[in-house]
């Protein structure tokens, strides 16, 4: 997770073009679980999860599906060329390929997904194109981008000046760790300052997002380039449903962020919704999740970051990261731009 974190920027709405001011991290407000009912109401990652949450809620405050809406939100950070982790402008793998990963989920069971996908700057639109127009749930590398193209989707170049500027940088130390640990993070920032790049907080990676419409009617969709310089083909945890995502209209839904190995070995967010079912709340099933995974492996995790976010049925959502530093979004009728920072079980700054 820490080699691959996104600039603070903000960026243009394609679905409205709003633009929308840069967001500072100091606007985050400490919070656990958030009220529900309130009706409609969408939830996404990280900072980027605002402007996100605003092209989503340009659909789902007018009535729309809760699926249009998390499809087209999440395809703002996907559009975003400052955003190093989600979409078009991703980080490589450590052989100079971009490839991303993408889920999209109904809150009736319904759900596609496509792993390792090159070529197309959407991942998430070829993902609902797998759940709408296949048997299948998740296609990967060259067969997921023959079929886009079969779909009607463009092949273009995705390795933009600065991404690759940054790759080249990376060749010549070439440290490459699967993990999200201090070497890297300090890493990182001399990387910013060798290539003149801003500096700041950048932990951000995968955005997921969440909704739901008056009628409790859900939806979920979840996004990333994955880990920067990563093993060419791996994939983690955001195409897989149950680990990256999952939702289910009679409970809630869940998403995560982070060290994608981490949340595949304990079906992360699978787990969230199972914990609501038996009866704890959004928040309190996230910090089990997160608890879980650091009782299981807690030498491999004491570094690193894993958050979850989860969303009932009924608008009450929360959010739990292993380390601070973790933000979510929240957007519904009362106000759209919500941005607060998750609760954690290490409390020292993870950035």
């Amino acid at each position: 997770m820490t080699d691959r974190r996104n600039f603070l920027k903000t960026t243009l709405l394609a679905s409205s073009a709003l633009a929308l001011p840069r967001l500072s991290r100091a606007a985050a407000t400490l919070a656990g679980s958030v009220p529900g009912n309130v009706g409609a109401r969408v939830v996404s990652t990280w900072d980027f999860g605002v402007p996100a949450n605003i092209a989503a809620w340009g659909v789902l405050g007018k009535g729309g599906k809760p699926l249009d809406a998390v499809e087209t939100g999440v395809m703002v950070p996907e559009s975003d060329l400052h955003n190093h982790s989600v979409g078009r402008a991703g980080y490589p793998d450590r052989d100079g390929h971009v490839t991303l990963d993408a889920s999209i989920m109904d809150g009736d069971g319904s759900c596609g997904a496509v792993a390792a996908l090159e070529h197309i700057g959407h991942p998430i639109q070829v993902a609902r194109k797998v759940m709408e127009n296949t048997p299948h749930v998740l296609l990967v590398a060259d067969g997921a981008l023959e079929f886009a193209l079969q779909q009607g989707f463009k092949k273009e170049h995705l390795l933009t000046p600065e991404s690759e500027k940054a790759w080249h940088e990376w060749l010549k130390q070439a440290k490459y760790t699967p993990v999200a640990n201090s070497e890297n993070i300090d890493y990182h920032r001399s990387l910013q300052n060798s290539l003149g790049m801003p500096g700041g907080k950048n932990n951000h990676d995968t955005i997921g997002m969440l909704a739901v419409d008056a009628n409790g009617r859900m939806a979920g969709a979840c996004t990333t380039s994955g880990m920067a310089w990563k093993l060419h083909g791996r994939v983690g945890d955001s195409p897989i449903i149950g680990a990256g995502l999952y939702v289910d209209n009679e409970v809630g839904g869940a998403t995560s962020t982070g060290v994608g190995e981490e949340v595949i070995r304990n079906a992360g967010s699978f787990l969230v919704v199972e914990l609501m079912r038996q009866g704890r709340t959004p928040q309190e099933a996230c910090e089990e999740a997160v608890r879980r995974i650091v009782k299981k492996r807690p030498q491999a995790t004491k570094d690193m970051q894993v958050g979850f976010l989860a969303l009932r049925r009924d608008g009450e959502c929360g959010a739990y990261a292993i380390q601070k530093g973790f933000t979510y979004a929240v957007c519904d009728v009362h106000q759209q731009d919500r941005l607060l920072a998750s609760p954690s079980l290490y409390q020292t700054t993870y950035t």
